[in-house]
């Protein structure tokens, strides 16, 4: 049974810590005020973990505000705690003999809605954490963007060239104008009482000047801010997410985005105050057994796209012809109900071996999986341990599928159906579907098939 992990919160007003189970279930959880010197910070960590973490406890992830280089475990730059200054997790793994994980708070708390959230689901994701500041990250194509090394920064977009200054060294950024802090500036710029939330500000902005100056001050730089990224990374969606995130995605009603050729929905991040933890003690776990499954009803090129990504990811392929042939082999003749059998036992036996092989270990298999109940598909994946899952769908005209079948049929083993399968199987790839419910790529083996890029893409599926 994989072990549960501690995941760490660093925000500007309270750190949040969890213990969380490997499926994102939280067992127990603490919230404390957040100590600005790097040296309280660290050690209010190390006090959280050591009242959170139990016998099963294996792993720390921590969510740590500004940049991060994820390569090298160190903090770049700081926020509201400037941990650059020290070896943070470093110094928590030796203080708790744990391995840490660290990685930009936002870039966390996306990995937390990707895998249990408004996320999930979704390739290619925008985050903005609206809060005392602004955080932000990028999920390209299945995994977290980071450039050089610290991409995501999205609270250090400019927004109002020449505007205020930020603690970046730039001005106008989009955190200057629509952060928490930005909206009690605004308020107070308005001569508006400071208790104010926004909204308040909504209930009197049909009547009040003041209320919908600082509504729109606060809310236009950060539609300008969302604008940019759906123009830059045509994702799925865009979620707003942070303490103050409900409210700004309400005042951004109040600044609509204009018609253009570039749009993607705004959504609620679902996890709320959660999403941080639950991203950065996933993010510490181990990955888990990472299953492609190649699709495609026979004859359709699967087994040439298995063998030729088994070649270019260095990754172990079970096909279910080649378990299920020295059955065939040794028991022929082998009519076709038998041959059925032998399948579905092939099929059982590929799961109970990949639950042998190592616990981080990334198989091909190469079956048609709609011969059999996604019942049992289910059942497999379960008892193989498998976390992560991709399918590659194979397709082709049911009039090539059905050549193809027919130019091989004499020379395939015993047991499998000849020349009068053929009609049977060109009615079968015309209804024939993906199995859905996974991240899917999809391959027309007609084509000629770039195996790099599909390599590619299909890795970039599997989450980090």
């Amino acid at each position: 049974m994989q072990g549960n992990a501690i995941g760490i919160d660093i925000g500007g007003t309270n750190i949040r810590a969890a213990r969380i189970a490997a499926d994102g279930t939280i067992l127990d959880r603490r919230a404390v005020p957040t100590d600005r010197n790097p040296e309280g910070c660290l050690q209010t960590c190390i006090d959280l973990i050591a009242a959170l973490r139990d016998s099963d406890t294996v792993a720390i992830g921590a969510g740590v505000p500004g940049q991060v280089d994820f390569d090298r475990q160190v903090a770049l730059s700081g926020g509201y705690v400037d941990l650059s200054r020290i070896p943070f997790a470093a110094r928590l793994a030796k203080a708790t003999g744990l391995p840490v994980t660290i990685d930009n708070d936002a870039s966390m708390a996306l990995l937390g809605e990707s895998r249990a959230g408004a996320a999930r689901g979704y390739g290619n994701v925008v985050l903005f954490t609206i809060g005392t500041g602004i955080g932000g990250a990028i999920l390209d194509h299945g995994r977290i963007l980071r450039g050089r090394s610290a991409a995501g920064q999205l609270g250090h977009l400019t927004v109002v060239p020449g505007g205020r200054a930020c603690v970046c060294g730039r001005r106008g950024c989009v955190e200057t104008e629509s952060s928490g802090t930005a909206f009690a500036t605004h308020l107070t710029e308005a001569g508006l009482p400071p208790h104010l939330k926004a909204q308040d500000l909504l209930g009197m902005a049909p009547s009040d000047s003041r209320a919908q100056q600082v509504l729109t001050r606060w809310a236009g730089p950060l539609r300008a801010a969302i604008d940019t990224m759906i123009t830059a990374t045509a994702p799925d969606v865009v979620l707003i997410g942070g303490g103050a995130g409900a409210a700004a995605l309400a005042a951004l009603n109040t600044v609509p985005a204009l018609k253009s050729w570039f749009d993607a929905p705004v959504l609620s991040a679902a996890l709320q105050d959660d999403a941080g933890v639950t991203g950065a003690a996933l993010a510490s776990l181990p990955r888990g057994r990472r299953l492609v499954l190649v699709n495609g009803v026979p004859a359709s090129g699967k087994s040439r796209i298995a063998d030729a990504l088994a070649k270019a990811g260095g990754w172990p392929v079970l096909s279910l012809d080649t378990v299920k042939a020295p059955f065939l082999a040794e028991f022929a003749p082998v009519d076709r109900p038998t041959n059925r059998r032998y399948g579905i036992a092939a099929y059982r036996a590929i799961f109970d071996v990949i639950a042998q092989s190592p616990p981080d270990a990334t198989v091909v298999i190469d079956a048609w999986f709609g011969f059999q109940p996604r019942s049992l598909l289910e059942e497999g994946l379960l008892r193989a341990g498998a976390v992560q899952i991709v399918e590659v769908w194979c397709h082709a005209r049911p009039d090539t599928i059905a050549d193809r079948y027919a130019t091989r049929a004499n020379s395939r083993p015993a047991g499998h159906p000849g020349l009068e399968y053929v009609p049977e199987l060109r009615a079968l790839a015309a209804r024939a579907a993906p199995l859905g419910g996974f991240p899917r790529v999809e391959v027309d083996t007609e084509a000629t098939v770039d195996t790099v890029e599909l390599k590619r893409r299909i890795t970039a599926l599997l989450r980090p």
